[in-house]
């Protein structure tokens, strides 16, 4: 007679989960240039995008800037609708400058590198162009030209501070000459503001080079750069290629160039706003 076994229970583990572990969400974390720690993004978004352990200052857009900048739904923007006519067909990499130039309109805050309109600051008018680093590196082209003017026109007609912050990588090699064409163009629309004795107030971020910097970024009545910012014309290593000379470290950084006398003030970005509406009642520029 044969007797039938039962079955042998499975062994079980109430120890810990076996099932697929759960992945950690993409973009919560990010890690500080300056100090190099990790840090809660939320944390650094809340402290207007700042380290909070070693102020270390990110980079930010057109729109996070205005956000930080004015007085909350002040910002009345001018031109939003003007974009390049690619006056040389370029073609860069198998791509053309029209199809980069569509494609930055996704990551940026409009359909260029400059977003110019009237505003508030601290209940203080102004009129006030922001470039933005996210659109084609915030180059500048023949509509950043363009749209900077018209800001500076309506400074003078309406008598308003004019503020401009700047975040650059200089003149946009796409359109060649046309964009180098700016430099000047810009330069002489704000002599025509000074000759009007309108306020002009620079502020340079990370980073503000190129032909934005050889030109009306740093023909401020005040120029006022974040702390850390990279501001210069070429960079460190075409320098070291051109003349064979190895230049301090930190040479193109605001610090040093406050201390040569480039740049009035070092401001930090959550002073930012108090500082501007403090220059424009000195000067005498308070409409209000």
């Amino acid at each position: 007679m044969i007797k039938t076994m039962a079955k042998k229970a499975k062994a079980s583990w109430d120890g810990f989960s076996l099932k697929p572990r759960r992945q950690m969400p993409e973009g919560l974390w990010i890690k500080c240039p300056g100090c190099e720690k990790l840090l809660f993004k939320k944390a650094v978004t809340d402290n207007q995008d700042i380290c909070p352990e070693c102020n270390y200052h990110f980079r930010i857009g057109a729109a996070d800037r205005i956000k930080y900048l004015v007085d909350e739904g002040s910002f009345e923007q001018y031109l939003t609708q003007m974009v390049t006519t690619d006056p040389l067909n370029f073609h860069f990499r198998g791509t053309t400058y029209k199809e980069r130039a569509k494609a930055s309109e996704k990551v940026s805050a409009g359909k260029e590198a400059i977003l110019v309109g009237k505003a508030f600051i601290k209940g203080r008018p102004v009129m006030l162009a922001v470039m933005d680093f996210n659109y084609l590196g915030g180059s500048m082209g023949a509509v950043v030209g363009e749209k900077l003017c018209v800001a500076i026109e309506k400074a003078i007609v309406e008598s308003l501070p004019l503020v401009v912050v700047s975040s650059t990588g200089g003149a946009r090699m796409h359109e060649g000459v046309v964009s180098l064409a700016q430099m000047a163009k810009t330069s002489a629309a704000l002599a025509k503001l000074d000759d009007h004795g309108g306020l002009f107030i620079s502020v340079l971020t990370d980073p503000t080079t190129g032909g934005v910097t050889a030109s009306f970024a740093m023909l401020g009545d005040v120029i006022i750069a974040e702390p850390g910012a990279l501001i210069g014309f070429a960079g460190a290593r075409t320098i070291y290629e051109t003349i064979k000379v190895e230049l301090p470290k930190g040479f193109q950084r605001a610090e040093f160039l406050l201390e040569h006398g480039f740049v009035d003030m070092i401001v930090h970005r959550k002073e930012l706003r108090s500082e501007i509406a403090r220059l424009i009642d000195y000067c005498g520029k308070n409409q209000t």
